[in-house]
This record gives structure tokens, C-alpha cells and sequence, in this order.
């Protein structure tokens, strides 16, 4: 796929801190317009991966595009990507509405029409300072600041991680209706897989600083199954099968499967498998923590 219709282009990306390898030697195509859900354990890479798409820090090797470009190549390329950071940073002695103010004065395509749409709706008083805020209600400010500038591409570094669940139910309603209302694309970082089965329709899972697996969920699912055999599992698997993951119970093997085509009959029971047990697989995959 050409790289001007991705989102993201990296290749070989690797990024070292002093002997700390935080990804290494990463081959990733995302997609425009979609909702991308990067998953991995603490110290997976997701950080350094999104902060790498900002132009925050540069690439210890590899090559790195976004939206056709190097991260951050001019004032231009700045204003087509919007950035969420993790503590979901605001200025705290600066009202509601300084915010919105400074958004317009440093971005040029900034919609304050849609900015006070969404500070309205989630009910943001504009003469509030941000540090009475509550958790939530930060986390919708720097929302709105990031969409109102339209970017073509929203970054989001675990903005709803420490929020209680009904803010946290608030917040992903409204992240998906806005970059639906944008036509962009979003990458969401997040370790809660309830979150990205809700909101993202692309996964990437990272883990041991690699990308293990990435596509779009429903077809990640349809190509992945269990295969469940007498304990000891299958004694021959044919050609474009490829196990991920094998777990033994009492009696039984479960084995769960990637497979390029549809399964030929065989003496074993074919199940589906959830977003939350594809993922887990590869990352216990990826510990190298083998069969369970």
C-alpha cells in the first residue's frame, strides 16, 4: 500500500534509550480512517512508538512515516495531527475558555463552532479553571482542543486510563463520534481491552518492543480459531496453520490458531476466539512464557 494513503508507514523502526531497546526493528502499515487500538503490557514500546509519530523524540533506526511524511516536518505537517498525551495535560490556572482561546491562536484551521459544541455538550463551564476540573471533565477539555484543530490524524496516549468507568464511558462515546464527525483516523493506546473492542475497529498488539500482530479486528478474528484435541494436541497441522498460543487442561489440548484459509475437517473441535484471548495469546507469545 502506498505510503501517502497510510496514516502510519514505519519500517525497521527501532528506538533505543542508552542499552534499553524500546522497539526494535518494527514493520507497521495503519491504515486512514480507522480507529486503531495499540495494545501492549507497561514497557511494550506504545509510548515510545506514539511519541515517535509526534515527532517528540526521533528514531534510533528505520525509517518512520505519518500521513505521508516525516513526523513533524513543518508547521503544516504540525497542524494535521492532533496529540492526547497521557496525564491528558491542561494548564491549570487557565480557564475553559483561555484554552479554547489558545487553540485558535495557534492553530490555523481551528473550528471554534466545533469546539464550543463539545465543550457544551459535555457540560464544561467556559470560565472554569482547569485545575477544579474533575479527572473527566480534564480529559474532555484536551479532547476538544485536540479535534477542534481537524486534524487528519488524532494521537491518544491512554487518555481515559485513570478515569472512573462512567467517565470512562463518556469519554470513548464522544472520541468516537468526533473523529467519525472528522473523517480522520485515531490511534488509541490502552491496556483495557474493553476499550478498544468498543471503540477501535483496527488493532495493533505490541510486545518485546516488536509488533506481534496488526489488522483489522474482524478480520483478525475470522483468521483466528481454538482448536481443542485430546491432551497433546493435533499430531499434524496442515500447511498455513499456525499456533500462537498452546494451553492444556485436564484431558484436552487448546490451541489457538492462525490460519490463511478455511481449516480442512480434522479430528479436533473448531471455537472462536475473542478480541481479549487473541491478544493475550501473543503477548504470552511474546514473553516467551510458552505453553500453559
Amino acid at each position: 500500500m502506498p505510503e501517502t494513503t497510510l496514516a502510519l508507514a514505519a519500517r525497521g523502526l527501532t528506538k533505543r534509550y542508552g542499552r534499553r531497546t524500546a522497539l526494535s526493528d518494527c514493520d507497521l502499515d495503519l491504515p486512514r480512517g480507522r480507529v486503531v487500538g495499540l495494545v501492549g503490557p507497561n514497557g511494550a514500546g506504545k509510548s515510545t512508538l506514539l511519541t515517535l509519530a509526534c515527532g517528540l523524540s526521533r528514531p534510533t533506526a528505520g525509517t518512520l512515516r505519518v500521513l505521508g511524511a516525516p513526523p513533524a516536518a513543518d508547521a503544516a505537517h504540525l497542524a494535521r495531527v492532533g496529540f492526547v498525551a497521557q496525564d491528558t495535560p491542561v494548564y491549570a490556572t487557565f480557564s475553559v475558555a483561555d484554552h479554547l482561546r489558545m487553540g485558535a491562536r495557534l492553530n490555523p484551521a481551528w473550528d471554534q463552532a466545533l469546539a464550543q459544541r463539545r465543550i457544551a455538550r459535555v457540560g464544561l463551564d467556559p470560565g472554569q479553571r482547569a485545575g477544579r476540573l474533575s479527572g473527566g471533565q480534564r480529559a474532555q477539555l484536551a479532547l476538544t482542543v485536540a479535534v477542534a484543530k481537524r486534524p487528519e490524524l488524532l494521537i491518544l496516549d491512554e487518555p481515559a486510563a485513570a478515569l472512573d468507568p462512567l467517565a470512562r464511558d463518556g469519554f470513548l462515546r464522544d472520541l468516537t463520534e468526533v473523529v467519525a464527525e472528522l473523517g480522520a483516523t485515531a490511534i488509541l493506546s490502552s491496556h483495557l481491552l474493553g476499550d478498544v473492542a468498543r471503540a477501535c475497529d483496527h488493532l495493533v498488539v505490541l510486545g518485546a518492543s516488536r509488533v506481534q500482530v496488526a489488522g483489522d479486528v474482524a478480520d483478525l478474528l475470522a483468521r483466528h480459531h481454538r482448536l481443542v484435541t485430546p491432551r497433546g494436541g493435533p499430531d499434524r497441522l496442515p500447511p498455513g496453520v499456525e499456533v500462537v498460543r498452546t494451553r492444556h487442561t485436564e484431558g484436552h489440548t487448546h490451541a489457538v490458531v492462525r490460519v490463511d484459509g478455511p481449516l480442512p475437517p480434522a479430528p479436533w473441535r473448531v471455537e472462536p476466539v475473542g478480541l481479549e484471548e487473541l491478544v493475550l495469546s501473543y503477548l504470552t507469545r511474546a514473553a516467551g512464557e510458552g505453553d500453559r
